[in-house]
């Protein structure tokens, strides 16, 4: 799943791009992928960027008061083609959508077994659903440790899930909630209502500081490049088995992740 360092970098990479430039043909090639059926993407020919921003892991690319808002969810991304030609997706992905413009074409992808790419055209990105109740963007530098008080509040809800659930803090998700949680030496089955006050700064402290170098590191990579990166640079994320970075044990999977969360039980230790 692309987090908010992977989508901030694709925002940066399509605002440079794609500012001023006119789009001149849409394809749809899955139309369940178009939440607003009323609203054809046909709307868009001939209009020109103005903006691109990102919304947590949303895109938003404004053609001058319509708004093509892009959600990527479990497995979408987008590829670039220079010309009038779209580059082919990567292996195990299906092209879902193909924005060309007059000197570029923007694909949208997806690879997962289920469709998770929602696309909506709308005259304002918070008419989004999602985007409407995202919380305070946790990748944001002015994410404060106030702000992460707030959206763990007194809650008995597990860390890890905590961390996840874009409408207390948008952007992150499964890979930097075990980065972040793995650097504040903090176990993923702890819950919120139990952190003290020393806690929780090693908690701001640490999503602070992984997902400031995330955002610096994926910023000029290439698109096709993002998801290697983000999986290279990974401490304790998809490294079951591994030796633990701090030389305390062995990385394992999260129980109940089925595979899917990773931590160190030997430093990340788990609430009595």
């Amino acid at each position: 799943m692309p987090e908010a360092p992977e989508v901030e970098a694709l925002t940066l990479f399509l605002r440079e791009r794609l500012t001023g430039h006119v789009v001149v043909a849409v394809e749809l090639a899955e139309f369940r992928a178009l939440k607003t059926r009323a609203r054809p993407l046909e709307e868009l020919v001939g209009r020109s960027v103005t903006g691109v921003e990102r919304y947590g892991k949303h895109i938003d690319v404004d053609l001058g008061g319509r708004h093509l808002a892009i959600g990527f969810g479990r497995a979408g991304w987008a590829t670039w083609g220079d010309g009038d030609v779209a580059s082919a997706p990567p292996e195990g992905a299906a092209l879902i959508a193909t924005v060309t413009f007059d000197d570029g074409v923007l694909g949208i992808t997806d690879a997962g077994d289920w469709l998770s790419v929602q696309l909506h055209l709308v005259d304002d990105p918070l008419d989004v659903p999602a985007v409407a109740k995202l919380g305070p963007d946790a990748a944001r530098p002015a994410f404060s440790r106030d702000d992460l008080v707030r959206a763990l509040g007194k809650r008995r809800k597990q860390l890890k899930a905590l961390l996840q659930e874009q409408e207390s803090l948008a952007g992150i998700g499964n890979a930097y909630s075990d980065e972040i949680l793995f650097v504040a030496r903090l176990s993923p089955l702890a819950h919120a209502a139990s952190l003290g006050d020393d806690e929780v700064t090693r908690l701001h402290e640490a999503l602070r500081l992984v997902l400031d170098e995330a955002v610096a590191a994926r910023r000029g990579v290439p698109i096709a490049e993002q998801k290697a990166a983000k999986v290279a640079a990974m401490r304790v994320h998809g490294r079951t088995g591994e030796p633990c970075p701090r030389g305390d044990g062995v990385i394992e999977d999260i129980p109940g992740t089925k595979g899917g969360g990773q931590y160190c039980p030997s430093c990340q230790a788990s609430p009595a």
